[in-house]
């Protein structure tokens, strides 16, 4: 498992600077304003052909976050509506410098709203959207009306994305910190996650700067939070997929991040 790749969320400008600057195979960024709708942007000199074409050269894979702000499983139009133009605006920036996947986190409803027309919002926006690479669903930390929060929820969204033409090209991004902190064991979240997906295509490897289920967002650098190293380690072996650290730091602290990681490995 030492082989396994391991990279960090970058700064958009010049993310293969970044990489080579951690010797990592990978990296990840936005593209453009993550809290913003106004659409991805190149930071990037060469624009996207030329990060396409560099990145191929330096033998790199990119992934792209999208924007926080999306929600497609919301029951406000002034959202959903949006977040959807938003995420396909994304799908196609990605695509167009030869990304890997794009990660997108799974929204929420409403406190009144019934859960069930959360799920069914996300088949709609799978069904609504033309996928042109895999597009990577993530667990998130907070909130008891989001839908990627607890394992059950995960489930349903699943379950009703399932019928989907693209159902194929939609994958899971599994973030240690949002499980912990979001009350899901990880000495077995690998397995209930597999058991519900079937997949894990990327490992956001985080620790947590705060207590499990306490539904904080908060990321640590590796033995700095509060989750068991050994655990950490455990995830990303069990997982087997490429590893995005989203750590705080410049270069040198992800350096040290994937040492601690790899030594465990």
């Amino acid at each position: 498992m030492t082989t396994l790749a391991i990279g960090a969320h970058v700064d958009q400008t010049d993310p293969l600077a970044e990489a080579k600057a951690r010797n990592a195979p990978l990296v990840q960024f936005f593209l453009g304003d993550p809290q913003g709708y106004q659409g991805p942007e190149f930071a990037y000199a060469g624009g996207a052909e030329g990060l396409k074409a560099d990145a191929e050269a330096a033998g790199v894979d990119l992934y792209v976050h999208a924007p926080y702000i999306i929600n497609v499983a919301t029951t406000n139009n002034r959202i959903r509506i949006p977040s959807r133009k938003l995420l396909q605006q994304h799908v196609d920036a990605a695509a167009s410098i030869g990304a890997k996947g794009l990660i997108v986190h799974g929204g929420h409803v409403n406190k009144a709203d019934d859960p069930a027309t959360g799920f069914d919002n996300w088949r709609k926006a799978i069904e609504a959207t033309d996928l042109k690479l895999p597009l990577l669903i993530e667990n998130t930390a907070g909130g008891d009306n989001a839908m990627t929060r607890y394992l059950e929820r995960i489930g349903r969204v699943w379950d009703a994305i399932s019928g989907c033409e693209q159902a194929d090209l939609v994958g899971f991004c599994l973030d240690t910190c949002h499980a912990h902190a979001g009350g899901n064991p990880l000495e077995t979240v690998v397995a209930d996650v597999l058991a519900i997906t079937g997949r894990i295509d990327l490992v956001h490897c985080n620790d947590s700067r705060d207590q499990f289920d306490s539904g904080a967002d908060r990321h640590a650098n590796f033995g700095a939070g509060t989750i068991d190293p050994d655990l950490l380690a455990a995830v990303v072996r069990d997982a087997g997929a490429p590893v995005v650290c989203e750590t705080p730091g410049p270069a040198d602290a992800h350096v040290a991040d994937f040492a601690w990681l790899r030594e465990r490995l």
